[in-house]
Parts: C-alpha cells; structure tokens; sequence
C-alpha cells in the first residue's frame, strides 16, 4: 500500500465500514467476555450500569442475555449515544435507560446499581482513579465493577509477524498518553481497584484467537488504513507505514496466518 493512499479511521468515523469494524471489535470475544462476567457474579435482574457504551454493541448482547434487568447506558459522546439509540429503539424505556455524562460525575444517585461494566474506556482517562470512585458511588454495597481492558505490552501474537508493529504500538501508547491516557493499563487494574477502595479484587484474561473465532475478523482488526491518520500527523514516519502496509500485505496472503489477541478483566465488590 503506498503510503500516500493512507485513510484516516477517526473515533468517530461513520462509515459502513467502520461500523463493522468497531462491532466486530466489540464482540469477536463476547462469549468468552460474557462467561467471565457471570463468573464474577453477573446476573438475570440486576440493575446494570454500562459505562462507556458506545454505540450500544455490547448493550444489545447484554439486553438479549438479561432479559429481566435494569440497564443504563452511559456515554459522554452524543455521535455514539445516537447511533445506539436507534438501533437500540424498540427497547422500552422500562429495560433501558441512556444517559449523556461523564465517568467523573455521573449525575446518578448514590448506591443505585448492583453491577457496572467499563469496556475499553479506562485506558483513554486522564484520572482512572476519580472515574472508579464514581463508579464506586452509585454502586450498591456489594456491587461489582468490572473493567475490560488492554494492554499493548500483553498485545498478543501474529504469525507471520508485523515486526515494525510494536514500534508503532510504542508512539500509539505516547500520543494516548499525551492526551491522558494509557495503552498499558492492564496491568494496573488490580491496583487502580484496590487504591479505589474496592474488595475482592480479582483478574481474568480472555483469549481471541483467529483459529476460534476466523482470520477475517483479525484482519479488519489490523487494517493499516487505520494507521493512515497516525502517518499523516507525523506520529510515525513514512518507512515505518510503508514496512507496516508490506508486512500487512504478508500476513493477509499467508495461508498460515493466524492472531490472538489478550483483554484484560479486572472485578472488584463495594463494601
């Protein structure tokens, strides 16, 4: 791919495809996301705080698996809560609930929830900590939080490789860190939990694997046009988009090709 054809994948991009993308990111592991959650202690009829929903993939699978529960839906993003409302409009009002707000100040009433979800939302916070401390505020005592996430350190594996993808995957993680957030915060779940004052506090990893779930995925997943904004904001050179497009390339047309990916889920219980 010449690198002057580089695409930009914006988080807020509506295209068709990127519609795609962004749900397949979301569920190509939501069996194996949905067995832990219950193994943490989700339920039938508990009342659920989605935070950082999105465009409201995640809730639909929690609608279909928990007919009997409460949901709020809560996102800061007007673009995202639109589309999910939409998709999501045959929904009674009684079932599910969608609220614009912040992590940080929620406008929810204290002690109201029995289980909060946070997917793919605490590695783009400038303060996790005042985030979980919310969250923590309008749990029910013995409410669970759990939070799913990564970290590009445990990214996971591709054969055949992409080797110029962690060199990438460094300069992603600084220009996140430099508006606040943090693409290794797997590994500090447990303790961002326990500095919030949670109890219990346990970790689980869910393994995506091209083998269990189909390579076409994975490579939506990869596709470099979504490296294209990174290259054309000089985040990364030129030789290094132009290695990743030819390393890219490689793996698509191998007929050996496979990945797995590592998320992180990290739950901790209210007193």
């Amino acid at each position: 791919m010449d690198a002057r054809n580089a695409t930009s994948h914006s988080p807020h991009d509506h295209t068709d495809a990127e519609l795609q993308r962004l749900k397949e990111h979301a569920l190509l592991g939501w069996d194996k996301e949905y067995r832990t959650l219950k193994w943490f202690g989700l339920e039938n009829g508990m009342k659920i705080l989605e935070v950082g929903s999105g465009r409201g993939f995640v809730t639909e699978k929690l609608l279909d698996h928990l007919p009997q529960s409460e949901i709020t839906s809560l996102d800061i993003d007007d673009a995202s809560l639109t589309k999910a409302k939409a998709m999501l409009s045959h929904i009674p009002e009684s079932r599910l609930t969608f609220i614009r707000s912040s992590v940080y100040e929620t406008t929810l009433p204290d002690n109201q929830y029995d289980f909060a979800i946070a997917r793919l939302l605490f590695l783009h916070l400038h303060d996790p900590l005042q985030a979980a401390l919310e969250i923590k505020r309008v749990l029910k005592p013995g409410g669970k939080l759990v939070i799913i996430d990564i970290d590009d350190g445990i990214f996971g594996a591709l054969q055949p490789d992409l080797e110029v993808l962690p060199s990438i995957l460094k300069k992603l993680g600084q220009l996140t860190a430099s508006r606040g957030g943090n693409r290794r915060i797997g590994r500090g779940l447990p303790r961002l939990l326990a500095n919030s004052g949670f109890t219990n506090i346990d970790m689980e990893s869910v393994v995506q694997h091209s083998d269990l779930h189909g390579i076409e995925g994975f490579i939506r997943k990869l596709d470099i046009g979504r490296f294209g904004g990174l290259y054309m904001k000089g985040v990364i050179a030129q030789e290094e988009f132009e290695e990743l497009a030819k390393s890219y390339d490689t793996f698509v047309e191998s007929p050996d090709a496979h990945a797995m990916m590592i998320f992180f889920m990290a739950c901790g219980t209210k007193p």
